[in-house]
C-alpha cells in the first residue's frame, strides 16, 4: 500500500512541477513578446528592452528554467524512491 501511495505522491509532485515550468515557459515565450512595443520604451546595455528580451533574455530564461525543472525533478524522484 505504501508503494502505491509514493507512486501517488510522485505523480501529483511531478504534475505540479509540470504545470510550473509551463506557466514560467509560458511567461517568457508569449507574455513578455506580447508587450514588446510597451517594453522598448525602457532600454538594457543600450538595447530595448523588448529586443533584448526577445533575442537574449527568453533564451536564458529558458537555459536556466530547463536546469532548475530537472534538479527539481531529480529531487521528488529521490523522496519518492525512484530515483535512479
Amino acid at each position: 500500500m505504501a508503494d502505491k501511495k509514493s507512486h501517488a505522491e510522485h505523480w501529483q509532485r511531478t504534475r505540479s512541477l509540470t504545470f510550473v515550468t509551463l506557466a514560467i515557459w509560458f511567461f517568457f515565450s508569449f507574455f513578455i513578446h506580447w508587450f514588446g512595443s510597451e517594453l522598448n520604451n525602457f532600454s538594457f546595455l543600450g538595447f530595448p528592452l523588448g529586443f533584448y528580451m526577445a533575442a537574449q533574455g527568453s533564451p536564458i530564461a529558458f537555459v536556466i528554467l530547463l536546469f532548475w525543472s530537472t534538479r527539481k525533478q531529480e529531487a521528488i524522484d529521490e523522496d519518492c524512491g525512484v530515483a535512479e
